[in-house]
């Protein structure tokens, strides 16, 4: 099994978590305690489950747009954490990162977790694909413009 396919394996056994209403099963202040593909993220953000923070910078999502459902919220900001923290309608609710092909948003899932915002979700794969997989853009899921 390539290092891929257990990812997916693992993010799909988190995404029934979601499904569920757990939270991946973690409770304590690890980094990021879940990964999901962005199709298993669609429908958890469809189904209100998640906030989905997007963490690029304004002139990438002018060029791509926007995941459906997505919140942008520029991660320079000085005020990120309390930003994300802000757009969340519940303290449980479970922050879902992504960024442009997982690097950022592994980072600021990191960041996320050391200032106590859990539970928190990585999607490796981000909006325009990594090593984990093809990313939202590829897969043709639902984009919403962004104009400022």
């Amino acid at each position: 099994m390539t290092n891929v396919s257990r990812r997916n394996v693992l993010a799909g056994i988190g995404a029934t978590a979601v499904a569920g209403g757990g939270y991946f099963g973690a409770t304590g202040k690890s980094a990021a305690q879940g990964v999901l593909t962005p199709p298993q993220l669609l429908d958890a953000v469809r189904k209100g489950k998640v906030l989905l923070v997007d963490v690029r910078r304004p002139d990438e999502w002018r060029a791509t747009g926007i995941a459906e459902g997505a919140v942008p919220i520029d991660l320079r900001r000085r005020d990120f954490v309390d930003a994300v923290v802000k757009a969340r309608n519940s303290e449980t609710l479970p922050v879902v990162v992504i960024c442009a092909r997982g690097v950022r948003s592994r980072r600021m899932t990191r960041r996320l977790s050391q200032a106590g915002v859990l539970p928190i979700i990585d999607v490796p794969e981000g909006m325009l694909g990594s090593a984990a997989g093809p990313g939202w853009i590829r897969r043709g899921l639902p984009i919403q413009s962004w104009t400022g």
